[in-house]
């Protein structure tokens, strides 16, 4: 669970305007976070259907950042517009009950006017799993990026530094990005192995498509002695998509945090996923506080 436990209340009214979900799920076998076309499952299609039968009428989903097939979410935010009340219970056990196994609602909540998935977020944080072994995955398959070839998570960190900061990221968005500007704030980005693991832990204010997917290939290079520490920082400053080698796959990519100014009630985040947490230390696990604040924030896809 990716909350803290917390009582599903049923002396509680929510609803009869914007209600806002804290929810989980395993991308595997969705084609990403946006509605497809019939036939094409996707995690906003299954949350939107299950969420309507608990209101009693359809619904309009808005989520704090879109996720590619593949890529999952331990921590997401949604929210939606009702008349429908329901009390916390109702609605969370309402949801699931409803939901497919490879989605959970774990919180619901009353938003306020103002409050907005997307652009009330100060950032996103997320966390991209490499298995690093010889042999291939079996039971984490999907679950895990894998190569055999060795990393150095040194290498890979002393390169990541160079991504600190507001820059220009044309290097790393997909050739099909759809956002206004390339420009985003990384505010932290680390990597750290446990035995065979290696993660690459990064929040910003916002990231463009395929952004953490292309920097975790980057680093993959600098790691497997490929490319040199300081090729990252080239790559960064050649504003040239060409250059930074291959997308690295969904598979071990996770939004494990998403961030709100308190005043909205949003629940902090444990960050995941599970297998992971217990490998950092309780301040690294913890939301990092920004160093800027966004009144809106730009187009988000990974």
């Amino acid at each position: 669970m990716f909350l803290e436990a917390q009582a599903l209340t049923t002396d509680n009214a929510i609803g009869q305007g914007r209600v806002v979900l804290a929810f989980e799920y395993d991308g595997r076998g969705f084609h990403g976070w946006q509605m497809q076309k019939s036939g094409v499952r996707s995690v906003e299609g299954e949350l939107a259907a299950a969420v309507a039968k608990v209101a009693a009428h359809p619904v309009e989903l808005v989520c704090a950042g879109r996720t590619d097939a593949g890529v999952h979410a331990s921590y997401q935010i949604a929210h939606f517009e009702t008349g429908a009340i329901r009390n916390l219970r109702s609605w969370v056990m309402g949801i699931n009950t409803a939901l497919p196994d490879d989605i959970s609602v774990h919180w619901a909540g009353q938003g306020l006017d103002d409050f907005h998935a997307r652009f009330s977020a100060l950032y996103r944080r997320y966390r991209y799993v490499i298995y690093n072994h010889p042999v291939r995955p079996g039971i984490l398959r999907g679950q895990v990026s894998w190569t055999f070839r060795p990393l150095d998570a040194e290498r890979m960190h002393a390169a990541a530094q160079a991504l600190v900061g507001e820059h220009d990221f044309t290097s790393f968005r997909a050739a099909g990005c759809q956002s206004r500007t390339p420009v985003r704030f990384l505010e932290c980005i680390s990597v750290k192995r446990q035995g065979a693991f290696v993660v690459i832990d990064v929040q910003a204010n916002a990231f463009l498509h395929h952004m953490v997917r292309n920097i975790a290939g980057a680093l993959m290079a600098v790691g497997s002695g490929k490319q040199p520490v300081a090729w990252v920082a080239e790559v960064l400053r050649a504003r040239d998509r060409r250059l930074a080698g291959v997308t690295a796959p969904p598979d071990g990519l996770y939004l494990v945090d998403v961030g709100y100014p308190k005043q909205y009630g949003i629940p902090a985040a444990n960050c995941g996923p599970a297998f992971v947490r217990p490998w950092f230390e309780a301040d690294v696990n913890r939301p990092i506080e920004p160093t800027h604040i966004h009144v809106k924030q730009p187009r988000h896809t990974v």
